[in-house]
């Protein structure tokens, strides 16, 4: 058998050992043996081939390819500068898997954008299969055919069939729900300058309704949003949380942030130690970008997250002063809470992303929101689940008392009965309809929508926070 192991304060991203061992019948495991990986090398999916061979991904070159184990040597199947993995925050995970002896399907992602293809498992050659998806996980495959989930821009995840044989696909499973297209926006990839000389990466959703189009002298509001994880990716399949608000007048900047997945190890590592400073960095300056070349309004930009998200967004609006406005769904704002108190998976993933704890506390304090409520200067608004363990609801709650007794325009809009993120479709909808309510306040348009009305406290003070020159969203 094989396994992967890995301590802390590495995730399996970080670094991981393979190893393999004979099975007893009694189900005891002798001459175990490494044989790859090491504390800065990310294995990933070990799988034995349908005639014995030990294959397996690994991101020795920086990049998550395929590799296998032939009489105790490793061998390089098939090099390319993508990655054939994602981060394993779950068991189970695959991205490839053997139709035959002599034929491995594979998903891979290339610039944010997921694709398929075959490789010839004896001179590790690669075809291209096309498939209309942009976003490819939980491959499986058998004589002639594979199984995936999948989805595009204008498709919501489906279980997909591919009959390798006919080149054909059938779709499974899919959802109930329907979308007229009309009101779909399809991201644009977008590579922009950040900080020392680097660059990063986002999706731009410009917004899209069928039946409206803005005035050609106004430049659309953005909204920025900042994934979870942090090491995780913005997906480019069918979101309809994206959808509502392109669909609404906003243009949408999903940002691929310094430590996202997909673009290599280095690129991941850029968090290592600084979380609250990278992934901010990624946001503002992706927000900055969009208004130099002319595709939103400068003077309308606002960001939002949740969770690891939520942090970001939390210090973006703490530390800088590019955004006008901002929601926080279940953020972190005090990242000491989060470092005593987490399960085990995670319980050193601080260490990584921003130093050892209780040895760097002054980080961990400098990097917290919470301790700097003052420096927040723009309307904010807070989701947050009442029985959430992850981010208790008094980090959320001290922010706004804070953000209340100096008088800026603040909302909070708390769930009985959610936990760290929300589960009821009603919740869902009302934390939607509250944001967009709350922007329209602060940027000053109307609402064609009847919205359920959010108690914005010291929003008499919110004419002064914006742009005497701002123009109503229409």
């Amino acid at each position: 058998m094989a396994w992967l192991t890995w301590n802390h304060p590495n995730m399996p991203w970080d670094g991981t050992e393979l190893w393999v061992g004979e099975l007893e019948v009694d189900g005891s495991i002798k001459n175990a043996e490494q044989v790859a990986g090491a504390i800065d090398e990310s294995v990933l999916q070990p799988e034995w081939s349908p005639d014995g061979i030990l294959y397996f991904l690994s991101d020795r070159t920086n990049w998550w390819n395929l590799y296998r184990l032939v009489q105790g040597q490793i061998e390089p199947l098939c090099n390319m500068k993508v990655d054939f993995a994602r981060p394993q925050w779950i068991f189970g995970m695959s991205t490839y898997a053997f139709e035959s002896i002599d034929r491995i399907i594979c998903a891979y992602t290339q610039q944010g954008i997921w694709h398929l293809g075959s490789i010839n498992a004896t001179t590790g050659i690669i075809e291209f299969i096309k498939i209309p998806f942009t976003d490819v996980w939980s491959l499986r495959a058998s004589p002639g055919q594979a199984v995936f989930i999948a989805g595009s821009p204008t498709e919501l995840p489906s279980v997909v069939r591919l009959d390798l044989a006919a080149d054909r696909i059938e779709q499974l499973r899919r959802s109930n729900i329907k979308v007229d297209r009309g009101y779909l926006s399809i991201p644009k990839a977008v590579e922009f300058p950040t900080e020392d000389g680097l660059k990063a990466y986002a999706f731009f959703y410009p917004p899209r309704n069928r039946g409206f189009t803005g005035p050609s002298e106004e430049r659309p509001p953005l909204l920025v949003i900042s994934h979870g994880g942090p090491t995780a990716a913005a997906p480019t399949y069918l979101r309809l949380e994206v959808s509502y608000w392109t669909s609404r007048g906003f243009a949408v900047l999903d940002v691929n942030y310094g430590g996202s997945s997909g673009y290599g190890r280095t690129y991941r590592q850029r968090l290592n130690g600084e979380w609250g400073v990278v992934d901010l960095n990624g946001c503002v300056n992706g927000a900055r970008y969009m208004v130099k070349i002319g595709e939103v309004d400068g003077d309308r930009l606002a960001i939002r997250g949740g969770s690891a998200g939520g942090y970001t967004t939390l210090c973006a609006l703490t530390f800088r002063d590019t955004f006008r406005a901002g929601a926080s769904y279940f953020g972190v704002s005090d990242l000491e809470a989060l470092a005593k108190d987490t399960h085990k998976f995670e319980s050193h993933y601080l260490d990584r992303l921003v130093g050892t704890y209780p040895e760097r506390s002054d980080v961990y304090r400098e990097r917290s929101p919470i301790h700097f409520v003052d420096h927040i200067s723009c309307p904010m608004i807070f989701f947050q689940g009442l029985e959430d363990k992850v981010v208790p609801p008094h980090q959320a709650e001290s922010i706004v008392k804070a953000l209340r007794e100096r008088g800026l325009p603040v909302a909070y809009v708390p769930f009985e009965g959610e936990q760290h993120g929300f589960r009821r479709a009603e919740n869902i909808k009302r934390s939607l309809d509250a944001e967009l309510y709350f922007y329209s306040k602060i940027f000053g348009f109307e609402l064609i929508d009847r919205v359920e009305p959010v108690r914005i406290d010291n929003s008499e003070t919110q004419g002064g926070v914006h742009s005497s020159h701002q123009k109503p969203l229409k």
